[in-house]
């Protein structure tokens, strides 16, 4: 093997995936396209789970202070963020182009291997040899050979995985021939960042002709949006030139672009598509390579992130062969579960933005709704990706959501797995815990010995055992024991404390890959 894993494409999937593979032990190298990083920033929105998981990886410090905007949208419609259960509500307008240098630092840094000017154009994978299904070894067979053209010629390198993070119009995706169904295009939308000229700010304007957006930058950018409502479907690849950006805005709103420069124009649609499956065998997909839908608020970056942190920890543990490979199961069906779920709601606001006077009633009617702050907070949860619950075997409230990110007072604990209830108690948040990504088995019941789990014993199940205080928040008060995924959600929760070590044995026998815990 060249490697354990090969990426392609350096954009945010690419790189966040990367690092994660670094930090659970597995070997990677990223193929990219282009010779250098593009400048161009499509996406400029984060939301509060995003930031959660870069706060859980410590990389929050390098992005600086961004701007936070606590006003929303939910298809042009103000929908207010800033109350979502979360350090990190609001909107955080971070560019693209920044994401993806902070990612590309920290996976280098880690140990990642990023190889540019390589242009994958093709991808043949081994099969998966399943072996015995109670064994850890069923992944150590077979591999994928990656063809990619430089400027050298042609290499070929061989892994045990392939990741598809090559955006929309994926190689990966084409010639491994996963089925990308859905709906085609039927609005063509323009969009452009200038620089030196003075427009009013618009925001989500349904105006006569169409939808105009306007929106400057504190360091003087404007990006400009438009869409009129009659257009055709886009031609593919179709860049709108500049003189076609002002015409169309001038229609639009009487205002003149023509002064300004143009930094970037791009043309994009309203087509949705979702991969319908996010694997076959050793190759994997994952960010715009498994679902396109029209970026609205940031979705699409936000959603490829979610997908990365997702499989990360999955992928390293089976390449590295520690873990089973029909873990990566499970990444399948969760991601591919929250992708259809925010297709929908993305599906909802492009009905609500790029309809005509037929969506006005619907428009009037959520805004009443949003004035109630049940329906207000839950679909702020669901915009913020706060509210993503994946499937468990478990029946607890907390399983499968993330973990609320609440303080909590650690104590030490000794070889037998009690606390010591007269040490010095140190208090942290979950976000620190999960830097090293590796799961927590998390005692909150200090006073109770955990029935013989130890260091040496989590440490055998790939854990790190955490014994806390009760932290004072209504969401965790009950909670005798969590276990928590390195992706930050709770796999296991319980008001019992006896299910701790039940909690154990699953997650180990989950690990090895058991036919029976797999099967439940």
């Amino acid at each position: 093997m060249d490697t354990d894993v090969i990426v392609v494409g350096a954009g945010p999937a690419g790189l966040m995936l990367a690092g994660e593979l670094r930090l659970g032990g597995a070997d990677v190298v990223v193929l990219e396209r282009l010779a250098t990083p593009t400048d161009e920033s499509r996406a400029s929105t984060l939301h509060a789970r995003t930031m959660e998981l870069f706060d859980q990886r410590g990389l929050l410090e390098r992005f600086g202070t961004p701007n936070r905007e606590t006003l929303g949208h939910f298809g042009g419609i103000s929908l207010e963020l800033g109350g979502v259960d979360s350090a990190h509500s609001g909107i955080w307008k971070v560019a693209q182009a920044t994401v993806e240098r902070v990612l590309a630092d920290w996976a280098s840094d880690a140990g990642a291997k990023i190889r540019r000017t390589h242009d994958v154009v093709d991808v043949e994978a081994g099969q998966v040899d399943a072996g015995n299904s109670d064994t850890q070894d069923g992944d150590t067979r077979g591999s994928v050979r990656v063809r990619a053209r430089t400027p050298d010629g042609a290499v070929e390198l061989r892994a045990r995985y392939v990741v598809g993070c090559d955006g929309e119009h994926s190689t990966v995706r084409g010639v491994t021939q996963l089925p990308f169904p859905g709906r085609a295009a039927s609005r063509r939308l323009l969009r452009a960042d200038v620089r030196g000229i003075d427009i009013p700010n618009r925001r989500f304007e349904r105006l006569p002709g169409g939808l105009a957006i306007a929106s400057r930058r504190p360091d003087g950018v404007t990006r400009v949006m438009m869409a009129p409502f009659e257009t055709p479907a886009p031609l593919a690849d179709d860049t709108p030139s500049f003189a076609e950006i002002c015409e169309t805005w001038q229609k639009l709103t009487g205002e003149d672009l023509r002064a300004a420069t143009p930094l970037w124009c791009n043309a994009f649609s309203d087509e949705s598509r979702q991969v319908s499956r996010y694997r076959k065998g050793r190759v994997l997909v994952a960010g715009d390579a498994a679902h396109r839908q029209l970026p609205i608020g940031g979705q699409a970056i936000n959603l490829a992130l979610a997908d990365a942190v997702n499989l990360g920890w999955k992928l390293a543990g089976v390449a590295t062969g520690r873990w089973h490979d029909a873990l990566l199961d499970s990444y399948d069906d969760e991601r591919r579960a929250a992708g259809a779920r925010a297709r929908m709601l993305v599906e909802t606001q492009a009905a609500l933005l790029l309809g005509g006077a037929e969506v006005d009633p619907v428009r009037h009617m959520l805004s009443d709704l949003l004035a109630h702050p049940p329906v207000r907070d839950a679909l702020a949860a669901a915009v913020a990706g706060v509210d993503v619950r994946y499937a468990t075997r478990w029946t607890h409230p907390l399983a499968g959501l993330r973990l609320p990110d609440v303080a909590i007072g650690v104590r030490p604990v000794d070889e037998s797995g009690t606390c010591r209830p007269n040490a010095d108690v140190t208090t942290t948040y979950p976000h620190d815990l999960l830097r090293p990504g590796r799961p927590i088995l998390l005692n909150l019941d200090c006073d109770a010995a955990w029935h013989g789990i130890s260091h040496s014993k989590a440490a055998a199940a790939g854990l790190t055992l955490v014994c806390a205080e009760q932290p004072p928040a209504r969401s965790l008060d009950t909670v005798k024991a969590l276990l928590v995924r390195p992706d930050g959600h709770v796999d296991f929760s319980s008001d019992v404390r006896a299910e701790s070590l039940q909690a154990l044995a699953a997650w180990q026998a989950w690990r090895r890959g058991s036919a029976a815990a797999l099967a439940r």
